[in-house]
């Protein structure tokens, strides 16, 4: 699977056409080693179905990455539905769609459990709670931990914070807030994607000090720049802009070989899912001296925050603080990853094989 880890295969793949609307749901089981599987449902427009497919091997893989990497009892797994490019999703449509995601993730009788992602809400997650148990990431209202964007965004902060005290911006005492004693006080940013996490990230990163320059392929984004005083952009001039670190936070598949040399940044990190086309482009980041954080730890604050309240029933506070801690999983793996030599994606992927009981794959 391009750009996605090289870890083994899927335990199952199931394809179901919706009853009330006809659309393909695709559910991929990637691994239940360390738990029942768990994943987000994605919405979204795809030229064929079978590209749907091909993003929720991907995205699945990355997942049980994701949780195993942060120690976390679940295995990886995702939702996708494939819509037609002109397929008109109109309420009442979506309504019907989410009770046929439903009954496609009950069907499964609890090895999947599915969450908020790309196209889809908090507020979602009740309409599919209609048709089955296995759902998190519910609004608090309704029982939930509520949508997981707050928490990827505050997760990718952390793993940002710790790339930027390995760049030296800042200072690195520890201290956050409007203060800007932090490590991102200084330091210049591209953030590509403006959506649930991209636009929270950006206050978050305004807040930190950090000086901000901002895109998305939709104009309307361009408020967000204003409010904070951030330059604007077309995303692919803030991808390749001369900043510290470029922060991908929309769709995946942005780092490719062919862009690799346009790069003018130090550092890669942000919360987009499979920003690698493919695996070797870590490689030629690192050859370019490039620090990538793979996108699966950026991104992991929402399943933490998500997984701490509704699976171990602990609270707030500890779930807050298991995200922040993502700071210090990315510098440990930033340490271990200088002193040897190799890729943080090695790295963090021996980890997780580790975790996982997995043999080297080669």
């Amino acid at each position: 699977m391009p750009g996605s880890p090289q870890w083994p295969h899927h335990e199952s793949v199931v394809i179901s056409s919706g009853a009330r609307t006809g659309l393909p749901v695709i559910i991929a089981v990637h691994s239940s080693v360390l738990g029942p599987a768990a994943g987000g449902c994605r919405i979204w427009r795809y030229p064929r179905w079978q590209d749907g497919l091909e993003d929720v091997l991907r995205l699945s893989a990355a997942m049980t990455a994701k949780f195993a990497a942060a120690g976390l009892a679940c295995g990886g797994g995702k939702t996708v539905v494939a819509l037609p490019e002109a397929y008109d999703l109109t309420p009442d449509r979506k309504h019907d769609l989410l009770s046929d995601i439903g009954d496609a993730v009950e069907a499964l009788d609890g090895r999947y459990a599915t969450a908020p992602d790309v196209g889809t809400s908090a507020e979602d997650m009740v309409v599919i709670g209609e048709r089955t148990g296995h759902v998190f990431c519910k609004p608090a209202e309704h029982g939930g931990s509520g949508g997981s964007s707050p928490a990827t965004a505050d997760g990718t902060l952390a793993a940002l914070r710790a790339v930027g005290t390995r760049l030296g911006g800042g200072t690195t005492d520890g201290t956050d807030g409007t203060g800007g004693t932090g490590p991102l006080r200084g330091l210049r940013l591209a953030v590509v994607g403006l959506g649930n996490v991209g636009s929270r990230l950006a206050d978050l990163l305004s807040e930190a000090g950090a000086e901000l320059l901002l895109s998305d392929i939709d104009p309307g984004k361009r408020e967000v720049a204003d409010r904070l005083g951030a330059a604007w952009t077309e995303p692919h001039e803030a991808l390749t802009a001369e900043v510290d670190i470029v922060v991908p936070a929309a769709l995946g598949g942005v780092l490719t070989e062919q862009i690799v040399p346009q790069l003018r940044c130090r550092a890669v990190v942000g919360p987009a899912n499979n920003q690698l086309a493919l695996p070797q482009v870590a490689d030629s980041l690192q050859a370019r001296g490039i620090v990538w954080v793979p996108d699966y730890i950026a991104s992991a604050g929402g399943v933490i925050h998500a997984v701490t309240l509704e699976l171990d029933k602990r609270t707030e506070d500890e779930a807050r603080q298991r995200v922040r801690g993502i700071e210090h999983t990315v510098a440990g793996l930033l340490q271990d990853a200088d002193s040897r030599g190799v890729t943080v994606a090695a790295v963090t992927e021996e980890l997780v094989r580790a975790r996982l009981g997995t043999p080297d794959l080669g």
